[in-house]
């Protein structure tokens, strides 16, 4: 799977050039995200700028990320430029309230830096 990978204030900007998370790469997805957990990497901003749709299982893979994340101390997973369908997805499933969502990269980041 190809990612954009970027560093900026300790944070790993990460952002998926797919148009698709879907059943067919939510295990690579997750295990190349946990890759960068396991090597320290633990401040992490997903960007969802490429990506059209998000199904349930890379739903279940992003959740998988969050617990690992949680689990590590003090360390951080948010996500942003999430499209109209995914947000709308979040807020049925009601993951806008556990995850750290920004409307763009910038505004992301300075959260996370706060």
């Amino acid at each position: 799977m190809n990612f954009d990978i970027q560093s900026e204030n300790g944070i790993e900007i990460i952002v998926p050039l797919v148009r698709r998370l879907d059943a067919s790469v939510a295990g690579v997805f997750k295990q190349e995200i946990l890759s960068f957990i396991q090597q320290g990497k633990n401040n992490i901003l997903l960007d969802f700028s490429h990506v059209d749709f998000i199904d349930s299982s890379c739903l279940g893979a992003l959740v998988s990320i969050l617990k690992t994340i949680k689990g590590n101390g003090d360390s951080e997973l948010a996500l942003c430029s999430l499209n109209s369908n995914i947000q709308d997805m979040f807020k049925l499933t009601r993951m806008d309230r556990i995850f750290t969502i920004g409307n763009d990269r910038a505004s992301t980041l300075q959260v996370m830096t706060r």
